[in-house]
């Protein structure tokens, strides 16, 4: 393959930047830019161990000095020839060497490719893959966790067992087919009947942490929402610790949604502070308004905030019918802090609404004024056990896994019913070719293309 380079740190200023290298012509191409302090070849260089020297242009312009480090085709990341360059964090000067590498042969690396490369070399199946991708855009501690114990092959294995299982009834029914002379015993009926059932059961465990997983790595779509100056957006803003949104006393203040990301009790939210919902004859504020609802019919939590510094609570039945579309809402009672009476009263909702999964009292201003919200949001997305790499983070995954499991039941379903071996043997097929899919043993070509996509250059 060509040999392709790029800058393999973030474009800003930094102690140490990085160029990597990769592909037949590594070694040549670094022997171009970088002359040794030993003054020892570039080709004698020993793997895996750092060298410093001079790193210069094709026509011997000094553009830094620093380190340089090669990797055999069997211990580097992409499964081929590689180096990387360590220099100073400049982009300027990081550039500059980019460019040298450019004019000694190598050609400037599309996103993912150093990722692609490896998943293309066996160095990484496709899980594992999309792990990488998954751990540098880690928000949380967790969502860090998981992702990194499926680089290390988490999400494989149980993918693995089922696939060899599935593969195992397969290959005998095949044998014993074209080789009848040669006394293979075949697979008894209750033999395949528990390797189905045991597959099902794993593939149903997998695709059950797809809800866990997608919160985890894309967080809880929060959709604050309530009447005009109930608090929200003091809210939003304490809960992301900046003003992000305008507060005022002026009723329709916010007339669209404000988005944001805050991890609030080890959870991620993406959160969204909506215009206050009335009625309004304002063309701007009533479009906003509609966003706000559209916002609640997509979102995994809503927060109603309802003005709790004056008594009695005022709180509008189709906000609180509105929330309560959702898979969890809290009814939130803003500025306890000027109302005290609010962390004891009993409330009293307008009759006929719903009652909310959860109620508490909170202000924006004071130190612990979020404690009871936080603990809340926290009740309602429990971290639980350990992720430990075996959640599915993304659609794809959960769509393949979703195939694989149908088609083992319908095999299973196929083997109760007394149908021919055959027909149960295709639905496992299908289930083997779902799998594939999911590890990139069977992957379409385009559908690996779309996944590497997704990648930053340098990786």
């Amino acid at each position: 393959m060509e040999t392709i380079a790029a800058i393999a740190t973030a474009q800003s200023p930094s102690a140490i930047g990085i160029v990597r290298l990769s592909g037949e012509e590594t070694r040549r191409v670094l022997a171009a830019l970088f002359t040794p302090a030993s003054g020892m070849a570039v080709e004698a260089l020993p793997y895996r161990r750092m060298t410093y020297g001079d790193i210069r242009s094709v026509d011997g312009t000094l553009l830094d000095r620093g380190m340089a480090v090669c990797f055999s085709a069997a211990h580097s990341y992409t499964g081929e020839e590689s180096a990387e360059l360590h220099c100073h964090g400049s982009p300027v000067v990081l550039s500059e060497v980019l460019q040298a590498a450019f004019a000694a042969g190598a050609r400037q690396a599309r996103p993912g490719e150093f990722t692609q490369r490896a998943f293309l070399n066996g160095k990484l199946d496709l899980t594992e893959a999309e792990a990488v991708i998954d751990l540098i855009d880690a928000e949380t501690a967790e969502s860090a966790r998981n992702a990194a114990a499926q680089l290390s092959g988490a999400l494989r294995r149980p993918i693995e067992r089922v696939y060899d299982k599935l593969l195992d009834v397969s290959s005998r029914f095949y044998a014993v087919v074209d080789y009848p002379d040669e006394d293979i015993e075949d697979l008894s009926r209750e033999e395949t009947e528990r390797t189905l059932l045991c597959c099902e059961e794993t593939l149903s465990d997998l695709l059950g942490t797809f809800a866990r997983g997608k919160v985890l790595k894309n967080g809880v779509a929060t959709a604050i929402i309530g009447a005009p100056n109930a608090g929200k957006s003091s809210l939003l803003n304490a809960l992301v610790g900046f003003d992000r949104a305008i507060v005022t006393d002026i009723a329709g203040t916010t007339r669209d949604t404000v988005e944001e990301k805050a991890t609030v009790g080890g959870v991620l939210l993406r959160l969204i502070d909506t215009a206050g919902i009335r009625e309004t004859d304002d063309a701007v504020e009533r479009l906003g308004v509609e966003r706000s609802r559209r916002a609640v019919e997509s979102a995994d939590l809503v927060i109603v905030v309802a003005d709790g510094s004056h008594t009695p609570l005022t709180v509008e039945p189709d906000i609180l019918a509105l929330a309560a579309q959702a898979p969890h809402w809290i009814l939130a009672i803003s500025k306890d802090d000027r109302n005290p009476a609010v962390k004891t009263a009993v409330w009293r909702l307008p009759d006929g609404a719903p009652v909310p999964e959860h109620l508490v009292s909170f202000n924006s201003v004071m130190p612990g004024g979020l404690d009871a919200l936080i603990d809340t949001i926290r009740d309602c997305f429990p971290a639980g056990v350990p992720a430990g790499g075996t959640l599915l983070t993304n659609a794809r995954q959960a769509e393949a896994v979703d195939r694989a499991l149908n088609a083992v039941r319908a095999a299973h379903e196929a083997l109760t019913a007394g149908l021919t071996p055959d027909v149960v043997l295709t639905e496992a097929e299908g289930a083997l070719d779902a799998l594939g899919e999911l590890t990139g043993r069977t992957a379409r070509e385009d559908m690996v293309t779309r996944i590497f996509e997704r990648f930053c250059v340098g990786k």
